[in-house]
């Protein structure tokens, strides 16, 4: 088993394909990536062998940081949207499950 889908399964015992999620990946180079899926396992194989794209053919990734079920893939798909426009503080304080940091870091600067 991919050690990334067994973190996942630590995260969410529950989780079984068809769920629609997003995901969080710590790679190489440190930078965040980000995307969702019907089949994370599949997905992330697809990550650690670079089937999934040269973002993570040339920068692997090394660390599940954060699943997200969803209600609907529309959901997901939504969600990463969101998350892909936030910034690096934010994504950061979110893995780290650091509510009140990511409510400053929210709020309007105008």
């Amino acid at each position: 088993m991919n050690p990334l889908f067994a973190e996942a399964l630590r995260l969410f015992p529950t989780l079984s394909r068809g769920t629609p999620v997003v995901y969080l990946l710590r790679l190489q180079s440190g930078v965040l990536y980000i995307g969702s899926t019907l089949d994370l396992e599949q997905r992330l194989d697809d990550h650690a062998s670079g089937r999934a794209g040269r973002t993570t053919l040339l920068n692997p990734p090394v660390a599940l940081l954060r699943v997200e079920p969803c209600s609907t893939f529309t959901q997901a798909r939504q969600r990463e949207t969101q998350l892909k426009h936030w910034t690096r503080a934010k994504k950061e304080a979110l893995i780290a499950g650091e509510l009140h940091t990511l409510s400053l870091l929210s709020r309007s600067h105008s």
